[in-house]
């Protein structure tokens, strides 16, 4: 039986110091993006973009500088985290693998590793996209059935892996395969296996490896989900991460960066700025109330989140925290376009003719039912948080 804190923390100087020239990038930057755009929060694309990130080193903040990072803390992190998602920059090109892939090769990666992708992914030239998630097993990840097979040299990978999130633009997959058979052991017998997708100068490895990726589009008719199929592809020794086998414990550690960030709250931030332009304009008690209310459950977040920031500094282990933040967060998110509707008595609407809010509105309420199955769905947080707990 676990217990879980939030201890109340307070930012260090230098943090407040790098907002501010944050702030200043993001006005030479970020200037023009419309509303909309600004409302597909981390999940805007935008290669340059991430790569004058990577000249103003605002990738790879925390990591050694050896391997291209700025050994920065992750206060600073969380607070250019926050100032990207509140502006709506598109993010999401270095976003995995600036979040936790990286982090997971400092961890368990090798040296050669380590060389090989961390200084390009801190330049923003390289991404990352994750394997984990297959057909036909919902949320439950230990049911991995994609398999690695030893062969001389490495291994032979058949399989496929769905709801994968940039595979179309990535220049590597972390996948986890199962390379044991373990019959009574499920989250035995599993590996994680770092697949060259492209090379940084745009080489497409793929179909020289037998590898297939398949856009899985959204009710907006755009994508970046993937289904990405494997047959019997190919993949070298050094590409394993940490230890064969014990994937499935390396991959737990890395759910902690995923699940604790300020991205878990402020994907709906957009459409709550739009709210409160809107009241600036015609303020109704209703709505002043309803917003109110929204900022104060925002700021409460906020605490949680950069209180787990905090451990996570410390190096320590706050997978319960983040489960928590999630699974709140997600509530949130997805509860906030439900209250701007019936506060402002406002359409879903697109269209040149279409106001701000009811743009955003419109991407948002389309989007938000995907937000409680990211990062892992309700159901498996809160089975996680109780067996945290000793509730089972």
């Amino acid at each position: 039986m676990q217990t879980f804190s939030f201890d109340p923390v307070e930012m260090p100087p230098a943090a407040a110091k790098l907002r501010l020239e944050v702030r200043q990038f993001l006005t030479e930057h970020n200037a023009k993006r419309s509303a909309l755009d600004r409302s597909q929060s981390w999940s805007g694309t935008d290669p340059e973009f991430s790569r004058k990130m990577g000249e103003a080193g605002l990738i790879g903040m925390v990591w050694p500088k050896k391997y291209g990072g700025h050994e920065r803390t992750s206060f600073e992190r969380y607070v250019m985290l926050e100032e990207m998602l509140v502006a709506g920059a598109p993010v999401a090109a270095h976003w995995i693998a600036d979040r936790q892939s990286g982090p997971l090769l400092l961890r368990f990666g090798t040296e050669e590793q380590r060389q090989k992708y961390l200084p390009h992914v801190a330049a923003g030239k390289m991404f990352f996209c994750i394997g984990m998630s297959e057909p036909d097993s919902g949320s439950d990840l230990a049911s991995v059935r994609s398999r690695a097979v030893k062969v001389d040299g490495g291994y032979r990978i058949t399989g496929r892996k769905i709801w994968t999130s940039g595979a179309h633009t990535a220049h590597v997959m972390l996948g986890l395969f199962r390379t044991g058979a373990n019959p009574d052991g499920r989250q035995e017998g599993l590996t994680q296996f770092l697949i060259d997708l492209r090379t940084v100068d745009g080489t497409d490895l793929k179909a020289k490896n037998n590898i297939l990726v398949r856009p899985i589009r959204s009710l907006l008719g755009e994508y970046h989900f993937n289904e990405v199929v494997f047959e019997d592809s190919f993949v070298p020794d050094s590409a394993v991460v940490g230890k064969a086998d014990n994937g499935w414990s390396q991959v737990m550690s890395e759910l902690a960066f995923e699940r604790s960030g300020p991205e878990r709250y402020l994907s709906c931030i957009q459409l709550i700025l739009e709210m409160i332009r809107e009241l600036a304009i015609n303020p109704t008690p209703a709505g002043l109330a309803a917003v109110g209310r929204l900022v104060a459950h925002l700021s409460t977040l906020r605490q949680m989140s950069v209180s787990v920031a905090a451990k996570l500094n410390a190096g320590l282990d706050p997978a319960l925290e983040g489960s928590i933040v999630k699974d709140l967060g997600a509530v949130f998110e997805q509860e906030t376009p439900t209250i701007a509707q019936a506060i402002f008595n406002v359409e879903p609407r697109t269209g040149k003719d279409a106001s701000n809010l009811e743009q955003v509105l419109a991407f948002l309420m389309q989007n938000s039912v995907s937000y409680s199955m990211r990062g892992g769905t309700r159901e498996i947080l809160r089975g996680i948080i109780a067996r945290g707990l000793g509730l089972r």
